[in-house]
């Protein structure tokens, strides 16, 4: 079974490599800041800074996440999973999001019980604002990182964890305008900040969260990669209209479909040569992990052909009937099936008297045909020996 391509120089390897790097990064940067904002927030009588090495916790478990997903997502297609695995990718920026939203809420949370008793909050030394500086300027310089590499893969978990990481930044700015506060008497800052920066962890959990489930649910391109995808396949020499173009999403790829209208008089291979092409040509597009060309001789949008029409078996015997009395022998028959009837085109030998007119009217009318048209083979090329014979 021909699976879709995923090679050691595919982007999908190359974005595997840029999600253990920037991962393991993250987890060695939020072990060491957990450790010190705890113990020095602990010494420091600073809970806001003890919470924030709790939330940096979090973010270890969410850089496991990413880990794990990540090895999955790229494991080769197999039986369970023709497509691959790229979901995995999606599955884990909705966990992403979820934790963001709760981390969201929490701070809302934290921030509405401080603002009810900040009178309660007690003063903090000055070391933990060193300290709540230290891990603000470390958590923003990883998320810049880790945004670039993301966004050169092309990897919406990546970017998720990315700003992931922006957001702990934002709770690190919270505890050090809180420690700020408590140092010049304004207790009731520390609240304020964590109530707004809270609300934005929160909408940006949503939206990650929103749209991993969107992707979940088949979710499609937007209008100008569709058109992007519709150019290359209308370029394709051959093609002479698209319809039916639909798009579904599959981690950071997409699975494409689509019907192309060819001329309906050539041959099977040349039909499957220019679906072949426009596949290939679908295919060079970054964002598409396989493509599903299905050939149409019409526009199947504005008519098919009917139902029940006679089959090759029985289309074939009547011919070779109608053709019997006058010693005609058939070399090949081609079958149009079209949406106003079928065209028959019989090919007889080189050289066949065809001067007595066989009677095919009323075979045409008998089988629904709309015309039959009658050739001679001469060194192996078709010529044209008769007109068509229309009902």
């Amino acid at each position: 079974m021909p699976f879709p391509r995923t090679t050691p120089a595919s982007p999908l390897s190359e974005k595997q490599a840029v999600a253990q790097k920037t991962t393991w990064i993250s987890v060695g940067l939020n072990a060491i800041l957990m450790v010190f904002q705890i113990v020095v927030g602990v010494v420091a009588h600073s809970q806001a800074l003890v919470a924030d090495g709790v939330h940096s916790l979090a973010d270890l478990f969410s850089d496991f996440i990413v880990l794990t997903a990540n090895r999955h997502s790229s494991a080769e297609p197999d039986d369970d999973h023709n497509y691959g695995h790229s979901r995995y990718e999606t599955v884990a920026s909705l966990l992403l999001g979820a934790l963001l939203l709760a981390v969201g809420a929490g701070m809302l949370m934290r921030a509405g019980m401080r603002l009810t008793n900040f009178d309660q909050v007690p003063v903090v030394h000055a070391s933990a604002l060193v300290v709540a500086l230290v891990v603000l300027v470390s958590k923003e310089s990883l998320f810049r990182y880790m945004l670039h590499e993301a966004q050169r893969v092309r990897s919406a978990m990546l970017i998720a964890n990315a700003w992931h990481a922006r957001s702990d930044a934002a709770s690190s700015l919270v505890v050090a305008i809180g420690i700020t506060g408590s140092l010049f008497g304004l207790r009731v800052l520390d609240p304020i900040a964590a109530a707004l920066v809270g609300f934005l962890i929160a909408r940006m959990g949503w939206t990650f969260a929103w749209n991993a489930l969107q992707d979940l649910t088949d979710r499609a391109l937007d209008e100008s990669e569709s058109d992007v995808i519709r150019s290359a396949l209308m370029t394709t020499p051959g093609v002479r209209d698209v319809h039916e173009l639909r798009t579904r999403k599959m981690g950071d790829m997409a699975l494409v479909d689509a019907h192309i209208l060819v001329d309906p008089m050539i041959s099977v291979s040349e039909g499957h040569y220019i679906a072949e092409s426009a596949r290939l040509k679908v295919l060079e597009h970054a964002g598409v992990l396989d493509a599903l060309i299905h050939v149409d001789p019409e526009n199947d949008l504005l008519g098919r052909p009917a139902p029940g029409l006679p089959s090759r078996e029985q289309l074939t015997h009547a011919i070779n009937l109608a053709l019997a009395p006058y010693k005609l022998t058939v070399l090949s028959v081609n079958i149009h099936y079209l949406r106003h009837g079928i065209d028959m085109e019989v090919t007889l030998p080189a050289g066949t008297p065809l001067d007595t007119l066989p009677d095919l009217v009323s075979m045409q009318i008998e089988l629904g045909v709309r015309q039959i048209r009658l050739f001679t083979s001469v060194d192996e090329a078709v010529k044209p020996a008769q007109a068509s014979l229309p009902v």
